[in-house]
Order: C-alpha cells, then sequence, then structure tokens
C-alpha cells in the first residue's frame, strides 16, 4: 500500500498563489484572491503559524514570498476598531478572511479628500482584489468585537511592503 502525504492547507495555498501569480497581470489579482479564498476559511490555515496582534495596529505576518521577489503573502491580524489607513494600491492586490469580520470601504477621488461610495462585509472566505490604480481607494476595517485576521498578496517582495504597497490619502 502506497500512502500519500498530505500538504498542510498553508503549503497548498501558497502553492495556488504561485500559479495564481503567473496569470497575465490583468488576470492575474482575482486569480491570486480565488487562490487564497479557496482555504481562507479553514480554520486549520494558520495552526501551525504564530500570529500575534498588536493593541495599537494591524500587525502583518510573512506567511510566503516569491524568490524572486514578484509577491508576498501576509496574515493580517485586527483587533477590534483597527483599520488601514485610506489608501490606494501601487501594486496588483488580493485579500480574503480567514476569521472574524472585515468591512472594506471604498471611495473615489475627491478634490481635498476621498469621497466614501459604498461598504462591504468581508466574512470567513469571502476576497476581494485590485490592480494598482490610484483611482482604486479603500480601507479596511475591524468593525466587529472580536479579532479579525486576513490573508493577503501583495506583487511586491516582502522587502518593498513599506515603499510600494500603499499609496495613502488619509488616517
Amino acid at each position: 500500500m502506497t500512502y500519500i502525504r498530505t500538504r498542510p492547507p498553508l503549503d497548498t495555498m501558497l502553492a495556488g498563489i504561485a500559479a495564481a501569480a503567473r496569470e497575465p497581470i490583468e488576470a492575474r489579482p482575482g486569480a491570486v484572491a480565488a487562490a487564497i479564498a479557496a482555504f481562507a476559511a479553514d480554520p486549520t490555515l494558520l495552526a501551525d503559524v504564530d500570529c500575534p496582534c498588536c493593541p495599537d495596529r494591524y500587525v502583518r505576518h510573512l506567511l510566503g514570498a516569491d524568490p524572486e521577489g514578484r509577491y508576498a503573502v501576509v496574515a493580517l491580524v485586527w483587533r477590534p476598531g483597527q483599520m488601514s489607513p485610506v489608501h490606494a494600491h501601487r501594486t496588483w492586490c488580493a485579500l480574503a478572511v480567514h476569521q472574524g469580520t472585515l468591512t472594506e470601504t471604498y471611495y473615489e477621488p475627491g478634490e481635498e479628500h476621498p469621497i466614501p461610495t459604498a461598504t462591504t462585509l468581508l466574512r470567513p472566505g469571502e476576497s476581494s482584489h485590485g490592480a494598482a490604480d490610484p483611482r482604486l481607494i479603500h480601507r479596511i476595517a475591524n468593525l466587529s468585537c472580536r479579532t479579525a485576521i486576513s490573508i493577503h498578496c501583495y506583487g511586491v517582495g516582502y522587502d518593498r511592503f513599506g515603499s510600494d504597497v500603499n499609496e495613502v490619502h488619509a488616517a
């Protein structure tokens, strides 16, 4: 009898992201979001990963990265009330919720400040994605009363997250 060793869901998700990240650039964000969403709601996804939170801000934890620096995958841990700044992306991005509920608010550019236009609740397994486009402005927030975790993939190496991911419009 032959036994097949199964890979943990995180390894399988990362392999799916690697395949999706080879899609043409216009299809890549949606393909990567689908690859993340396929595993995001699995409660064992981060079973072997230490993802502590911070009382002052959401925290990123590196889960995987392309060796050539084309993308990186992180888990973001959001305590109740924590949120991103209002921002657009300088690179493509994709995300799905692993635990809890997040609120994504969309904005349109305004003369002085972005103007909110719509809000969506994202629950475990639900995803969102976008191209690198300064007009695609949003904010992610944990408006619930329990900690939330989301899985994000950005089209730059992890060492470039500080400079090449977000174009901040308002804190």
